[in-house]
């Protein structure tokens, strides 16, 4: 099956700071395509895979970037999917400049953004999987699931610790 996400990276140091949104993804049984590409190093390249995403049958485009940060900004101008950014964390200001020009997209041309950090690259799955959610019932399902099983973690560590605290 073809990949249904994209998520594209400006470097190849960026992988384990984007590996949560990989793992995620692979969690919900969704293909997805893992490229480099630089929006200032290769920007036909951006260009090229951006215009054709659609056509190739892709779905949603996650792109994570550190310092000036313009990937998902140009990928966001080549293709009407949804885009979705992660701003990755390092840097001299430790991800807040990529966190701004991610987020500060003008007018017409949309980003959704994610958070700086290791929760940013799973919302931005979470994200992607509930965009694609809208049109696919087993991945509805699937984020039901997922929701519920969250949900249930959360009440079951608060009977273990009510215990705890009764003894």
């Amino acid at each position: 099956m073809s990949a249904k996400v994209a998520i594209l990276m400006g470097s190849t140091s960026d992988l384990p700071k984007i590996q949560g949104a990989i793992d995620t993804l692979k969690d919900f049984g969704v293909p997805t395509a893992v490229r480099v590409m630089s929006a200032h190093r290769t920007p036909d390249v951006v260009m090229d895979f951006a215009g054709q995403a659609e056509t190739s049958g892709m779905q949603v485009i996650i792109a994570a970037a550190g310092g000036a940060a313009h990937l998902a900004g140009v990928v966001a101008a080549h293709t009407i999917l949804p885009v979705i950014g992660i701003p990755v964390q390092g840097g001299a200001l430790n991800g807040m400049d990529a966190l701004l020009a991610t987020v500060q997209m003008p007018g017409g041309i949309a980003v959704a953004t994610v958070g700086v950090g290791s929760g940013g690259p799973v919302n931005a799955a979470l994200l992607a999987v509930q965009i694609m959610a809208l049109q696919d019932d087993d991945l509805l399902q699937k984020l039901r699931d997922y929701r519920k099983g969250r949900r249930d973690k959360v009440v079951r560590s608060d009977e273990e610790l009510q215990e705890t605290l009764s003894d």
